[in-house]
């Protein structure tokens, strides 16, 4: 990453916060059999610890919804849906922006927030400052972030939750604030685990949860590089296991008061000046889209927008943190849809940015292709991949998948995918970020989890479960639209059984006998990688 006015800027590398916790801890698992930095690391580290005396006062969320208008309106029309709960999708990243910010100012009571990533840049600006014209206005704002992506940001964050209205806590903090590689040498079997979940909680009424992080590239803002994304927005009971979630993870002992990890408490100056600096970021770097414009239009349609979402039986499903203490893995997410697969009957439609299959998961596949369950899967190719290392852990065997009868798709890094008529990025590179699941066309997952080691072992995720054949018809015209020829490669076997790639350009068929629109210097990268014993930390 680059740094500009201490605050963390993407390049056109993809130097996002998800690529770098893979390449640190892959290169921390090659480091830790290194007896010299080992050392080094020993005696560098010192006594450098997280905090365990700080005051961490239990709260929870608001428990009388009801009393706010959005909440009422749910209780009112939820009573010819007993049992069932409202959803919908939000496939569009600048609406998916506008719908949270909308949120900050219909809130009358709190907000709850939980990422693993919020950038320092536009979106994440303007989002931070909505939440502070909320809670001056009284509303309780509670933020859980993972502290991978906080770092040289404690001073800012710290002003922030100087606000009588704010509290920030982060998640698996980094005891070494500033040296965050020493941690993962000295305790890596800590610091590797994230929390990968988003959330986002309007005053228990209303729910965000999908595969948007806070940052220009989740809402089609970035320059360079935009993500194709889907959340999926709920209303009614199913929020309530939303805020259960994030109350479960905001009073555990991996969520720590950013107040105890800096040097001095904040003050209200600290807090004034801060604020002032993001409001003249802001001004000289505006959110690109009409915002103010697009807020008022939504809330003004909001009852219309309400009256169209699909009620439904639903779930939260969630990773427990504590698990890695129990298990020294993760494994609620990926045990159920374990279990949740091998029940389809007749197709399994997955669309996530990151596939790194292991033997279980190919013994599936089998299992499947010999029962005749379809399976179709759009994942990043190389070229729209911004996970080197994933890459190279999805290519060991992506041939195997190709025989086991997958029907294999590859996103296109300069895509026709739908986008707003006047983004910034039309010329810009495009890569797959939606984590999206059906099942036998009638069940929808929505959510963080990838399908990978990291995702499945290491890392906490969350989701949304939706039982809905008519939400599925929706998620599914969605996801056909990644998979089609200008969109997408599709990856077949010749007769030698060689992979090759095949995609349509103006009309015409074009045939790739590698991975497309990629340099031989990226394609050696990627095997050199595969011949690493990093597979299990991908």
């Amino acid at each position: 990453m680059r740094e500009r006015d201490g605050l963390p800027r993407l390049d056109s590398g993809f130097a996002t916060p998800g690529r770098l916790q893979r390449a640190v801890t892959t290169g921390a698992a090659l480091l830790r059999g290194c007896l010299f930095l080992t050392l080094a690391a020993v005696l560098l580290t010192g006594c450098a610890s997280v905090p365990k005396d700080y005051p961490r006062p239990p709260s929870t969320a608001f428990p009388d919804h009801a009393s706010t208008a959005i909440g009422a309106y749910f209780e009112r029309t939820g009573t010819a849906h007993p049992g069932q709960s409202a959803f919908g999708i939000l496939p569009d990243g600048s609406r998916a922006f506008t719908a949270r910010i909308a949120m900050t100012e219909l809130a009358e009571k709190t907000l709850d927030l939980q990422y693993f990533i919020w950038d320092a840049d536009t979106t994440g600006r303007v989002l931070a400052e909505r939440l502070l014209r909320a809670a001056d206005r009284g509303v309780r704002v509670r933020i859980l972030v993972d502290d991978l992506n906080l770092h040289g940001r404690d001073a800012v964050v710290a002003a922030l939750d100087a606000h009588p209205n704010i509290e920030i806590r982060l998640f698996n903090p980094f005891a070494h604030r500033s040296r965050h590689l020493l941690d993962f040498i000295a305790d890596f079997d800590r610091v590797n685990h994230r929390m990968h979940n988003k959330l986002f909680v309007m005053d228990n009424a209303v729910a965000i949860v999908g595969g948007r992080n806070i940052g220009n590239h989740y809402f089609e803002v970035h320059q360079q590089v935009n993500f194709r994304d889907l959340d999926a927005v709920a209303g009614g009971p199913v929020v309530r296991e939303a805020s259960a979630v994030f109350d479960h993870f905001w009073n555990s002992t991996w969520a720590v008061p950013i107040k105890a990890l800096v040097d001095r408490p904040a003050t209200e100056a600290d807090l004034q000046a801060a604020v002032q600096a993001t409001r003249e970021r802001i001004a000289q770097d505006p959110y690109p889209y009409p915002l103010d414009q697009d807020v008022a239009r939504l809330r003004s349609e909001l009852m219309a927008i309400f009256d169209q979402l699909i009620w439904a039986p639903g779930h939260m499903i969630f990773d427990d943190p504590n698990e890695i203490i129990k298990h020294g893995r993760t494994i609620t997410m990926t045990e159920g849809f374990y279990r949740r697969i091998e029940r389809l009957d007749r197709e399994l439609l997955i669309e996530v940015p990151y596939l790194v299959i292991r033997q279980r998961g190919l013994e599936v596949v089998n299992r499947l292709r010999d029962r005749g369950v379809r399976i179709r899967i759009l994942t990043n190719s190389l070229a729209s991949n911004d996970v080197l290392p994933a890459h190279a852990g999805y290519s060991e065997h992506r041939d195997e998948l190709v025989a086991g009868g997958v029907e294999l798709y590859e996103l296109r890094s300069d895509p026709a995918v739908k986008k707003r008529t006047f983004s910034l990025s039309g010329s810009g590179r495009s890569t797959l970020h939606a984590k999206v699941m059906v099942f036998d066309r009638k069940d929808v997952f929505i959510g963080s989890l990838n399908l990978d080691p990291r995702s499945g072992d290491i890392n906490t995720e969350a989701g949304l479960y939706i039982e809905s054949p008519e939400l599925a018809a929706q998620v599914i015209a969605y996801m056909d639209e990644g998979v089609l020829p200008q969109s997408a490669y599709r990856i077949l076997l010749d007769a030698s059984g060689d992979l090759y790639w095949v995609t349509e350009t103006d009309g015409k068929t074009e045939r790739y006998d590698h991975d497309p629109n990629s340099t031989a210097w990226q394609r050696a990268k990627v095997r050199f990688i595969r011949m690493l014993p990093v597979m299990n930390q991908l």
